[in-house]
This record gives C-alpha cells, sequence and structure tokens, in this order.
C-alpha cells in the first residue's frame, strides 16, 4: 500500500469520525425530551403564578376587603421573593444541584400556593404570594442552565425557549379558567404542576457539565451517554467538559467580585442589560395586571384575558421555531421593535381618549396595543434573555454571575409591578410613553452589544467573550 493510499484511508478515517460526531450532536433522545419537560413544569407553575394575580385581583379584593395599595403589594410582593430566591439560586444551584434546587423551590411554590388558597387576611395571602416568588426566582435560573447544559448545541436555544413557551402556557391557562373559577381553587390548581415536576424530577439525570465540575468523571460520562443515546460517543463531548474545567480549576475560586474583572465585562453588561430591559419594558406590569389595563382602555377584560389566552402560546411557538431558525439576534431585535411600537401605539390611544379623541375605538385599540406588546414579547424577549445568560458565561463564575444576572432581573420587576397600577393611574399615555422609549433604547443596545451565539458550543461562545477585550 502506497503512502498516498494511507494518507487517503486516514482521511477517510478522520472524515468518518467527524460524521459520526456530527450525528451524535445532532441527534434528539427521548431522555433529553423527557429531561426538559420535567424542567419545564417549574416553568408552567411560574407562568400560572404570573397570571394569578390579573385574574384574582376582583374575587381577592372583594372577599378580604383589599384597597389598590394592599392589592399592588400582593402583586408585586412574588417578586420580591424572585429576589431573595434570585440571591442564593446560583450558589444552591451549584452545592445541592440543578435537580435538588427546582425539587427545592417546589418546597416554597407548593407551600405558597396553600398559603394563598387559605389565607384569611393580607399576612397569609402575601406570605404565600412572597413564598411563590422566592421559588420562581430560583426557576428562573436553574431552568434555563439545566436545560441548556443537558442539551446538544444545534437545538439548545429552542429546548431553552420551551421555558418562555410552559410560562405562556400556565399564563394562558389562568386567563381562561380564573374568568370561571374561584380565587381559592384558582390557588389550589396551581398544585398540580407542582407535583408533576417533583415525581418526574426522580427520573431524569443531573447536569453533565456540573457533574465535570464536582471532578466526577463516571457519573459525568453516564449522564451523557444517557442522554446522547447508548450507542452514542459521547468521548469528545466528556473531555471537551473535562478540559474545560481542568483549566478553571487552575485559577483562583471564583468570588462574587471577580465578575468585575474586565475580561468578564462584556458578558456582564449583556446578561444584565438584557434583564433589566426585558423589566422596564413594564412587561411585568401588563401582565400582572393586565385586566386593569383593558379596563382603563374600556375593553372587557374578560374578553381581553381570553385572546391573551388564544394568542400567547402560538407566539411562544413561534419563537421556539424562529430561535434557531432566525437566531437569537435578529430576534431579539424583531421582538423589541414591536414591544417599541405597540407600546407607542397604546400611549397614542390613551392620549387621544384624554383630550375626548375617538373614544368609541379607544377599546379596540387597547386590545391591539395590549395583544401586540405581549405577542411581541412572547416570541423573542420573554424567553432570549434567559437563553443568553446561560450561554455566555463560564462555569467557573457562573454562579456569581447567575445570581446578579437573575437579581438584577427580580429587582426591577418589582419597581416596575409595584408601580404600575400609580403609574396607570398617574397618566396612562404617559406610562406607555416611558416603556416605548426604553425599548427604544434597547434595540440600539442588543444591535450593537449582543453577540449571535446560535450553533455555537458553550465553550466557544464563553471563550470569545472572554477574549474579547484581552
Amino acid at each position: 500500500m502506497t503512502m498516498s493510499e494511507n494518507q487517503r484511508n486516514l482521511e477517510a478515517g478522520l472524515l468518518l469520525n467527524k460524521n459520526r460526531n456530527d450525528i451524535n450532536e445532532c441527534r434528539i433522545t427521548v431522555a433529553v425530551l423527557f429531561s426538559t419537560f420535567a424542567a419545564v413544569c417549574g416553568s408552567f407553575c411560574f407562568g400560572c403564578a404570573l397570571g394569578y394575580s390579573s385574574m384574582a385581583q376582583t374575587g381577592i379584593i372583594n372577599d378580604l376587603g383589599l384597597s389598590v395599595a394592599q392589592y399592588s403589594m400582593f402583586g408585586s410582593i412574588m417578586t420580591f421573593g424572585g429576589m431573595f430566591g434570585a440571591i442564593f439560586s446560583g450558589k444552591v444551584a451549584d452545592i445541592i444541584g440543578r435537580k435538588g434546587t427546582m425539587w427545592f423551590a417546589q418546597v416554597f411554590c407548593i407551600a405558597g400556593w396553600l398559603a394563598i388558597a387559605f389565607a384569611q387576611d393580607t399576612i397569609w395571602l402575601d406570605a404565600g404570594r412572597f413564598s411563590t416568588g422566592v421559588a420562581v426566582g430560583l426557576f428562573s435560573y436553574v431552568i434555563p442552565v439545566y436545560i441548556a447544559e443537558i442539551t446538544p448545541k444545534h437545538v439548545r436555544g429552542a429546548f431553552v425557549f420551551a421555558n418562555q413557551l410552559m410560562q405562556s402556557c400556565g399564563c394562558s391557562l389562568y386567563y381562561v379558567i380564573g374568568n370561571f373559577v374561584h380565587w381559592r381553587n384558582l390557588a389550589l390548581i396551581g398544585l398540580i404542576p407542582c407535583i408533576l415536576q417533583v415525581v418526574t424530577l426522580f427520573f431524569i439525570p443531573e447536569s453533565p457539565r456540573l457533574l465535570g465540575k464536582w471532578g466526577r468523571e463516571k457519573e459525568c460520562r453516564a449522564s451523557l451517554q444517557l442522554l446522547r443515546g447508548d450507542d452514542a460517543d459521547v468521548s469528545e463531548e466528556a473531555n471537551t467538559i473535562k478540559e474545560t474545567m481542568a483549566l478553571f480549576d487552575q485559577g483562583p475560586k471564583s468570588r462574587i467580585m471577580d465578575l468585575f474583572q474586565r475580561r468578564y465585562g462584556p458578558s456582564l453588561v449583556i446578561g444584565v442589560g438584557l434583564m433589566l430591559l426585558q423589566q422596564l419594558s413594564g412587561s411585568s406590569g401588563i401582565m400582572f395586571y393586565v385586566g386593569s389595563v383593558f379596563d382603563k382602555g374600556g375593553f372587557p377584560s374578560s374578553i381581553g384575558s381570553m385572546i391573551l389566552a388564544v394568542i400567547m402560546i402560538p407566539k411562544a411557538i413561534l419563537g421556539l421555531i424562529l430561535v434557531e431558525k432566525m437566531g437569537r439576534r435578529p430576534l431579539l431585535l424583531a421582538s423589541t421593535t414591536g414591544m417599541c411600537l405597540f407600546s407607542l401605539f397604546l400611549a397614542f390611544s390613551f392620549s387621544f381618549r384624554s383630550y375626548g379623541m375617538l373614544d368609541e375605538l379607544t377599546p379596540i385599540f387597547t386590545c391591539i396595543g395590549v395583544v401586540g406588546f405581549l405577542s411581541s414579547f412572547a416570541i423573542g424577549m420573554g424567553g432570549l434573555p434567559w437563553i443568553i445568560m446561560s450561554e455566555i458565561f463560564p462555569m467557573n463564575v457562573k454562579v456569581s454571575a447567575g445570581t446578579i444576572v437573575t437579581l438584577a432581573n427580580w429587582s426591577f420587576s418589582w419597581i416596575v409591578a409595584l408601580a404600575y397600577n400609580f403609574m396607570l393611574e398617574w397618566n396612562a399615555s404617559g406610562t406607555f410613553l416611558i416603556f416605548s422609549s426604553i425599548c427604544a433604547a434597547g434595540i440600539s443596545f442588543i444591535y450593537a452589544m449582543v453577540p449571535e451565539t446560535k450553533g455555537r458550543t458553550l465553550e466557544d461562545i464563553q471563550a470569545s467573550l472572554t477574549d474579547f477585550l484581552q
């Protein structure tokens, strides 16, 4: 056999191995699907909690005699609980694992729904809402991180976007049944997805990247083998994880102040910036108190919530499909542009009404504006900041980074949710003009700062951002 034949055989062998690796990377196994389903049951709980405050408002105020200020505190205290959960989310997820954190979160979620269902005064009502907030604060970090760490790179964005899809499903369900079910029974219904997640978590593997970080190489490979299939060759992926963890272990242990090193600057600015944009756009306020917005515009809130329930799920499914076709960056730009335009549309609608113009059209304009805003939010800005957060931070700073980014999200969510009803009473047109201006600034931020991460490994994304300023 000649040297050229040997070389051709070697090249053919390398090509065959590469093709096998590509096939392994493209495979979506039942284990990945089921593990993702188990994780996003927590996202469904999150969505139920988001939709609850809007649909229970009239019943709780009438039954317990709450003022607008007291109900605003009830609605917003979930986000305050989210802040509390966010502070510990990264550290808890690293110490007891991604699965353990989801179990831990469900303790708070179940206790919260029970406290709300049997509350006789504002103390128990607020305590229950705060407890569910702690749970969703933990969920908001651990679910996208877990899904990003178990899924193949070519479908990672779509699978992590399932987090937003299930939030939309939970919210839509409550928008529908909240028109017919008493607020106490509505709280008890929230226990169903909680129990479902508690059970399904027993049957899924721990994150292989976290196992690699813990130094449990054998369990890391076993987890990868289960997720990629029994006949898949996971040696390359396992070695990449091992090498990455070894590289991080050579340096000093991560501290919160390490995030403020120059090399982590781009990742931190992108992560925190997207979370601030998500909340300061007014999304939390509209979702928590959508009934108040419809009432302000003269549109029946029961009909409006039903329309939202019908629209939100298809829009979230569209976002799940587009995230791997269009990419993160174009979808973020399209979503934020839509939110900006529909906020501006609402601002003009309420402005015309304040001057006695187009009164008969304001209810229709309100419905179009709210549905358009939340649809634009659902296809991109609702889920993509969490996808990007799960992708851009290296494992050695992911705990600190996840804590800061998640805390930033819930802090500003609390501010917006608490102030929203008061802002609507002050000036509805001015409120949406502010939100529209923030979205416009967000378009510039995304265009200038946010990279495309579609189809890239986590290690490649993190290395490129870490080296950006070197």
